[in-house]
């Protein structure tokens, strides 16, 4: 249930940080958080065909396609690495 997932999350940020490693733990998420979020930036970005030529034809469809792929990929980022 949601009330027991908030229980276990204040339960290993208390344990995180009473052992001081809880900078280290969030060091480490923010990485794998970016890591993941480039890797699907550039495979979903191949697939839905936003690439280089795209870009020269038609900037504003570019930059349309990719803030909404950034929008996406940021949401697939928080559930599977923030809010996990």
């Amino acid at each position: 249930s949601a009330a027991s997932d908030v229980y276990k999350r204040q339960i290993r940020y208390y344990n995180l940080l009473t052992s001081c490693t809880l900078t280290q733990h969030l060091a480490e998420t923010e990485q794998t958080a970016m890591k993941l979020e480039e890797t699907l930036m550039k495979q979903m970005a191949a697939q839905e065909g936003l690439t280089e030529s795209l870009k020269a034809a038609d900037m504003m469809k570019w930059v349309q396609g990719m803030n909404n792929l950034r929008n996406r990929v940021q949401e697939i980022v928080k559930a599977e690495i923030i809010f996990a």
